[in-house]
């Protein structure tokens, strides 16, 4: 059988915590999709096309060296539907702390009555990156400090273009 996990999420943007994920997700599955969800009630700094492309840039080569094949997609509507028509075989989710864990149980338990053949594994966050939210990249960008440390290059570039692109509010 062959074990493709569907990697749920924002990633606006892609941080060091997700390629954490992805990258110890790829040792252990054939396929692996990244799946950025679009959600109409929140308002992202990236598209989901550069979003979208950002794990691409970033993550193409760290899956290929586990032999495990990686693939992005966008999706609006529940993760679950997405992962059924994907042919998912598990729904995976990284957890940061007992906050995340009360969360994600949640969604875990109204997944599995959704979508019982899919069963939800969690992969605790590595404690180097344990620290890292998208929220709190967005804000420290925003507000002009350095997310080097919490991002890709690629993806330090990508926001630093779109903060000298994005006027800010200097009330």
């Amino acid at each position: 059988m062959i074990r493709k996990a569907f990697y749920t999420g924002t990633f606006d943007p892609l941080t060091n915590g997700h390629v954490d994920i992805i990258t110890r997700a790829a040792r252990f599955c054939d396929e692996l999709v990244v799946a950025i969800g679009a959600n109409p009630d929140k308002a992202p700094l990236f598209s989901a096309a550069e979003r979208a492309e950002l794990v691409r840039r970033v993550c193409a080569n760290l899956a290929g060296a586990h032999s495990c094949k990686l693939s992005v997609l966008t999706f609006s509507g529940l993760a679950v539907s997405a992962a059924r028509e994907a042919g998912a075989t598990l729904l995976l989710r990284g957890l940061r702390d007992g906050t995340d864990l009360d969360y994600e149980m949640e969604m875990a338990g109204a997944n599995a009555m959704l979508a019982p053949e899919i069963p939800t594994v969690f992969l605790a966050a590595s404690p180097g990156v344990r620290h890292i939210a998208a929220t709190l990249v967005r804000q420290i960008a925003l507000l002009g400090g350095d997310v080097s440390s919490f991002v890709p290059d690629i993806v330090a570039a990508a926001l630093s273009e779109k903060m000298r692109k994005t006027p800010r509010d200097e009330s």
